[in-house]
């Protein structure tokens, strides 16, 4: 599978950690245009120098943040592979992640698609990590198919993805637990080949 992708780290602190948790809180939970720098400075508890010593911006910052939530997925999806050969095992876990997700207090939705809405340029560099995530998670269902055997894996994850997103928006819409029956039967009956 690829490697996540490296956000500019232009000098790690706990001082650019605390932007990040807090670009992360705000952005996720009231949106990233909604949000200015100087909210984030305030909630981080840092200087205006500091965050420019971290982040030329906030389009950096934001990018950054997103490159923290793809590692996070990253090392949700690997945690949650069982491993072996059977496909019906590794997409329900994988099904059973994104379920759990849903279920988290403060559930908005999905951080990328979120995002997305609100950076439709596709060349701009934080519409560049959403769509570096995006193709990563494709290949890696794609990968778990065809080690699966799966006859046609790269179409299958296309599907899947598209399953996830829709399942991630309801999630939000229509509330974790009446999703997550659909889903995952959802999911699950994709693999009737």
């Amino acid at each position: 599978m690829a490697q996540a992708p490296t956000a500019p780290d232009r000098r790690s602190s706990p001082a650019r950690q605390r932007l990040l948790d807090a670009a992360a809180r705000v952005f996720y939970a009231e949106g990233i245009h909604a949000v200015g720098v100087d909210r984030i400075i305030t909630e981080a508890g840092v200087t205006r120098a500091t965050f420019y010593h971290h982040f030329r911006s906030k389009d950096e910052l934001v990018a950054a943040y997103l490159d923290e939530r793809d590692r996070a997925v990253r090392a949700r999806v690997t945690a949650a592979d069982p491993g072996g050969d059977d496909p019906r095992a590794i997409l329900g876990a994988l099904a059973a992640g994104i379920t759990e997700e849903m279920c988290e207090p403060g559930f908005r939705g999905c951080a990328f698609i979120n995002a997305a809405a609100e950076y439709p340029d596709p060349d701009h560099p934080v519409s560049r990590v959403i769509a570096g995530h995006r193709a990563w998670f494709r290949a890696a269902l794609a990968d778990y198919l065809a080690r699966a055997g799966h006859p046609d894996p790269h179409r299958v994850a296309g599907i899947l993805v598209m399953l996830r997103d829709g399942a991630m928006v309801s999630g939000h819409l229509e509330g974790p637990e009446t999703v997550r029956a659909n889903f995952t039967a959802a999911v699950l009956g994709v693999l009737q080949y």
